[in-house]
């Protein structure tokens, strides 16, 4: 008999690109809250680590709709690994900016902070506001000890790892 954890994740790695897809629209959703609701402005390397979650979406409903056809089902571990190759990068580029709001290495000097402006931005700016861009180098909050940029590195090599069972699968 199958343990429960064994049962659970054999229902994620059948429904890896269902479950990816779920995943990145979260993450997403989750940042654009914090964003919206938060009034936290993303830095350069928020918005690259975004990116990533965009760009698995498009992978997962291609993969999605890949394996309808008829050879889908055979070759459909190509997108485990084309997901574990955006996620890998999106674990690296999360790494990266966690490791430059601990100052463990400096933050790359694109993160001079760049951010969608808001109709009431430009008017501030008209007359005569200056703002401050957010720095990639600081965290503007913690939960556990961790800033958004560390949970983002651990879920994504999380998300790496699912990728690669699923790529290894075949059938």
């Amino acid at each position: 008999m199958k343990s429960p954890l064994c049962a659970v994740a054999g229902f994620i790695l059948r429904h890896w690109l269902v479950t990816a897809l779920a995943t990145s629209a979260a993450m997403l959703a989750v940042a654009h809250a914090f964003q919206t609701f938060g009034g936290l402005q993303p830095c350069h390397l928020c918005l690259q680590q975004r990116l990533v979650y965009w760009i698995a979406l498009g992978v997962t409903l291609i993969g999605l709709g890949f394996s309808r056809t008829p050879i889908g089902t055979r070759w459909s571990f190509v997108f485990g690994w084309l997901l574990a190759l955006v996620f890998g990068t999106g674990t690296a580029i999360a790494v990266r900016h966690a490791g430059a709001e601990w100052k463990w290495w400096p933050a790359p000097q694109s993160c001079s902070g760049v951010g969608a402006a808001s109709a009431a931005d430009l008017q501030r700016l008209l007359s005569g506001a200056t703002f401050a861009p957010p720095r990639c180098d600081v965290a503007p909050w913690r939960f556990l000890g961790l800033s958004m940029a560390g949970w983002n590195a651990l879920i994504s090599l999380k998300l790496t790892g699912w990728s690669l069972a699923f790529g290894l699968r075949r059938g």
